[in-house]
This record gives structure tokens, C-alpha cells and sequence, in this order.
């Protein structure tokens, strides 16, 4: 079953956090100044279980899910996690699960979580240079031990992506050596714009270095070439390396929106559907799950009704919706990226 939203665009990715909290403080989405020692973080009860996030990844399948991605927070700090990787593996209909981490602990779970099913991992890694990684992380975690994790988990036959957020000023000089590092090892990088994600990190646009520019640097070191979408509704614009199969891409929501093509749900820690990266609230299914009179049949129904309504559009709309003096869009460790 395929549904649709109000621009006809489907629904083949859920974005699953199961985890609000992280153990850096990265400053473009938990920084130390909000998020300090007294945040109140979700308490364990109000977390959604593996058996109801289960439930749902197999109520989503039934309406057009292919992809799940595990994000948090830091998901890799949720107790027993590669138990919830092996029950989404086996539901019907999931060609692909993914998981978004900072690396810290991936080295540790590498190979639980290959033997689980997992097949690749996003690594947020915005420099090589520490200095620049320590100031961004928002806890000085020494580089050299994410790369050396990074490196434990290709060896188990994990996929490897790079997720490289760029922020004018912070870390841009850092392009070049990052996209070299990642050719050399074989890892698929990513630029990502600097983005107006919740409300705390302090965006302005004068941060922002556009995609565009990050390719002219990359231009003038190796020839790149586009390359075709991977499957309709593909975030990231991708290159490669002329006369190799080595890939960079850039996700550019500021500079080129691709709401047109969004195809992503997301599902919070505590079981609130977002069906934009940059909403204000989100629908509870939480309660519904936790309702006996509720049948697989009802939730199913009341997610159809969600996305066939869906009208967002916020990356294309950015200009007017930000001048909405009480739009208060929740943060990105709350919902994953």
C-alpha cells in the first residue's frame, strides 16, 4: 500500500529516535549553554518500548516504509540497541536500516550491531582538525578516538557515511583535508549546510556556507561529476570523483530546498510523529500504542490520515515562516536529523 501526502509525495522513510539525550554537546544542536546538567531529559518510563517501536515500524511497513533510520540524541547510548535492530530486521517490507551516531561508542558495538542486521552507519564528524572538532562537539572529545571507532566498524563491513555540518567561521577550513581523508578510506562523505533546526542553536544565515561553494573548492583540488539519484526523494545532491566509484554529496536545505521530494516521517523517543525536520508539534501515537482498544488497523487508519493531510513545506517557505515571531521548531536532538 503506498500513501500520499497533499503534494502527492509518499512515504518511504522513518527517522527513529530512541534516545533524546548524547554525551557531547555539539553546538549547532545540543548546546552546553541549554542542555546543561539539570536538562530534563526524557525518564526511561516515558520512552517509547522496543516491542511498541516494533509494533509501529510494522504498522509503517504496511503503508509504505522501506527505510528505517536510528538516530537520537545518541543512539547508541539506549540500552541493549541491537535487540531493536534485530526485530525491525526481520518485519516485512524493510530493505534498509541505518543508524546515525557520533561515534564515540561505535568501535564498542561495531560488530554487535552488523550481526543485528544494521547495514550502515552515519558519523558526525565536522573535523579532523581538533581544535575545530573539540570546539564543535561542545566537550574538546578527542578526534583521533572517532576515527579509530570509524575505522573499527568498516572493518566489521559496516557502510561508512560521513556527515560534515559546515559552519562559516567554525570549521570551513577543514573542507578540504576532511573530503582527502574520506577518498583515501573509501567513505562516503556529506556536506551539510548549517540549518535553522529548533530554536537554540543559534542560526543566523551569514553562517551558512552554501553547497555550491563547497563544490567550486572541492573542483579546483579533483574533477567531480554528477550522479543520478539513488531512488526518488534523495536528500543529498551526490558527485563522484571522475574515473573512480568514490562519492561526496551536500544536503542543502538552506540554498536548495527539496521539500518537493520529501519523503521522511519522524518519530521521537517518546512516540510523537513529526512529519518535517523543521515542525513545531507533533502527533502522539505514544498514547495510542499504550490503548488496548486501539488495533494495529486503528493506528494504521490514523497514520494514513496524518500524511495524506501532510502540506509541509518549510525549506521552500523559510523566508515568510521565520519572520513568525512565536514559531518555536523543536530541537533536533529531540526528533534525530
Amino acid at each position: 500500500m503506498q500513501i500520499r501526502d497533499a503534494f502527492d509525495r509518499p512515504l518511504r522513510d522513518l527517522r527513529i529516535s530512541v534516545m533524546d539525550q548524547c554525551n557531547l554537546r555539539c553546538i549547532y544542536c545540543m548546546p552546553k549553554e541549554v542542555f546543561g546538567a539539570n536538562f530534563p531529559f526524557l525518564p526511561p518510563d516515558k520512552l517509547l518500548t522496543f516491542n511498541e517501536i516494533e509494533r509501529l515500524v510494522k504498522i509503517f511497513a504496511s503503508i509504505g516504509i522501506e527505510k528505517i533510520r536510528l538516530t537520537g540524541g545518541e543512539p547508541l547510548l539506549r540500552k541493549d540497541i541491537t535487540s531493536l535492530i534485530k526485530k525491525i530486521a526481520k518485519i516485512e517490507g524493510i530493505r534498509d536500516i541505518s543508524l546515525t551516531t557520533n561515534g564515540i561508542l561505535l568501535g564498542h558495538y561495531a560488530e554487535q550491531l552488523k550481526n543485528a542486521g544494521l547495514k550502515r552507519v552515519n558519523v558526525s564528524l565536522d573535523s579532523l582538525n581538533q581544535a575545530y572538532y573539540g570546539k564543535m562537539n561542545g566537550k574538546n572529545f578527542p578526534v583521533k578516538r572517532v576515527l579509530h571507532s570509524i575505522e573499527q566498524a568498516a572493518q566489521v563491513g559496516l557502510q561508512i557515511k560521513i556527515n560534515m555540518v559546515v559552519q562559516k567561521g567554525v570549521n570551513e577550513e577543514d573542507i578540504a583535508s576532511l573530503a582527502k581523508y574520506c577518498f583515501e578510506k573509501h567513505y562516503i562523505l556529506r556536506f551539510i549546510e548549517f540549518m535553522d533546526v529548533g530554536n537554540t542553536n543559534g542560526w543566523k544565515m551569514d553562517q551558512v556556507l552554501p553547497s555550491r561553494e563547497i563544490l567550486n573548492t572541492l573542483r579546483n583540488i579533483m574533477p567531480l561529476e554528477p550522479v543520478n539519484p539513488n531512488y526518488s526523494g534523495e536528500v543529498a545532491k551526490r558527485y563522484r570523483y571522475v574515473g573512480t566509484d568514490k562519492e561526496i554529496g551536500f544536503i542543502s536545505s538552506i540554498t536548495e530546498a527539496f521539500c518537493s521530494t520529501c519523503n521522511r516521517a519522524r518519530l521521537s523517543a517518546d512516540g510523537k510523529l513529526f512529519t518535517c525536520l523543521f515542525a513545531t508539534k507533533g502527533t502522539d501515537l505514544k498514547k495510542r500504542l499504550r490503548n488496548q482498544k486501539k488495533s494495529d488497523e486503528d493506528i494504521k487508519a490514523f497514520l494514513n490520515n496524518i500524511w495524506n493531510n501532510r502540506s509541509d513545506r518549510y525549506s521552500e517557505q523559510r523566508r515568510e515562516l521565520r519572520k513568525q515571531p512565536t514559531r518555536n521548531k523543536i530541537e533536533m536532538s529531540y526528533i534525530g536529523g
